[in-house]
């Protein structure tokens, strides 16, 4: 059994910041891709920024440079640092994680997060 927790989310004014971190709990061998989606007021979720085991990382074009995605391997757990927050940035943020179970040590299963909020006033 994994849990994913999430926690940062929060109201901010357009140009401050915000720190979202999911950490994962349960039966855990390890977890391979981690990932942060988010999904805006009538949008469909998009990717915003993605990091594997080893580190590397991608983002959506409309964060680059404003947003750094991390991963705490020992803890189990992925960051979103969000500086110069925007408005358009306001959505539900989901953790995405590919887990490979203590009990099953096969391919990584994707687990989500239940999403944390960030509104961007002006």
């Amino acid at each position: 059994q994994v849990q994913l927790v999430e926690s940062g989310g929060g109201l901010v004014q357009a140009g401050g910041s915000l720190r979202l971190s999911c950490a994962a709990h349960g039966t855990i061998f390890s977890i391979t891709a981690m990932a942060w989606y988010r999904q805006g007021p009538g949008k469909e979720r998009e990717l915003v920024a993605a990091t594997t085991r080893g580190g590397n990382s991608n983002y959506a074009d409309s964060v680059k440079g404003r947003f750094t995605i991390s991963r705490d391997n020992a803890k189990n757990t992925v960051y979103l640092q969000m500086n110069v927050l925007k408005p358009e940035d306001t959505a539900v943020y989901y953790c995405n994680l590919d887990i490979v179970s203590a009990y099953d040590l096969g391919s990584p299963s994707a687990y989500w997060g239940r999403g944390t909020q960030v509104t961007v006033s002006s």
